[in-house]
């Protein structure tokens, strides 16, 4: 095993620090639009889910990392608050599909575009640091 140097310390350090840095951007925006940092991310990901306009709540919870249970305890808290709508899959009636509805829309379309904005002052703060093998 090689030993780490100084700098190798300084680039991870540098990296976590964006990191945390953009996720503090992140929850400030999320709360400022009345919704959780956690809300946020559900609705980017349904948008967001490759091929298609929703997501499923095991699709979700692979997204965010959660658990199922917890997946749709988020969904129902959202829905309850007018942003996402869940469907039955008509062709596997187990499947639960989570839609956007407009006021969800709205919500994410005015934090995602502050995230980019944001994202772009970053200026290549998150590329993998390198480390020496």
């Amino acid at each position: 095993m090689q030993d780490l140097k100084k700098a190798d310390f300084e680039k991870l350090s540098e990296f976590r620090y964006q990191i945390r840095k953009f996720e503090r951007f992140s929850e400030r925006a999320a709360q400022s639009e009345g919704v959780t940092p956690l809300q946020y991310l559900l609705l980017l990901h349904i948008k967001g889910y490759p091929g298609r306009q929703w997501a499923t709540i095991g699709e979700l919870a692979e997204r965010l990392q959660a658990h199922h249970h917890g997946v749709v305890a988020l969904v129902s808290r959202c829905e309850a608050a007018g942003l996402v709508k869940r469907h039955t899959n008509e062709t596997d009636r187990r499947q639960v599909e989570v839609h956007l509805l407009p006021a969800g829309e709205t919500v994410l379309i005015r934090l995602a575009t502050l995230h980019r904005r944001e994202l772009k002052t970053l200026h290549g703060a998150f590329q993998v640091p390198h480390l020496d093998n």
